[in-house]
């Protein structure tokens, strides 16, 4: 429960952050955005194994434990991500990114070995979080 409400609470002062200006868009932005593409060329690949690499060790689990168990490499195949287009924005905030698609937005941290998605397939609503298909927690 308590990495729900973690989870949330980290995309919510990402949003907060990209609200206020405090972004530095650099070769750190490049990565994530490469990082989150490389996620979706391998689901649209059908490698799901590669696709679950991407993903953060939370994020990974959550979408293990929304498949009733099933592997990642297939659950995620089975989420219904949206086509993410081309990129059109990533913002660095620290240790967290917002790398925004024409047709989707996806959050990241860095870990030890390098950018992880933290949440994809995510649709901004007003006044409120991010609502996304996939996410740790």
């Amino acid at each position: 429960m308590l990495a729900v409400v973690f989870a949330r609470f980290v995309v919510a002062g990402v949003l907060t952050l990209a609200a206020g200006g405090c972004a530095t868009v650099d070769y750190r932005g490049r990565a994530a955005a490469g990082v989150a593409a490389a996620m979706f060329s391998a689901v649209a690949g059908d490698d799901g194994a590669a696709a679950c690499e991407m993903l953060a060790p939370e994020t990974r689990s959550e979408v293990e434990q929304s498949h009733d168990d099933e592997p990642c490499a297939r659950a995620i195949l089975d989420e219904d991500l949206p086509e993410p287009g081309a990129v059109t924005g990533a913002e660095v905030y620290g240790q967290w990114a917002q790398v925004r698609f024409s047709g989707d937005t996806v959050f990241l941290a860095v870990f030890p070995d390098g950018w992880r998605v933290v949440a994809a397939g995510c649709e901004a609503r007003a006044d409120r979080p991010y609502d996304c298909r996939i996410q740790g927690g």
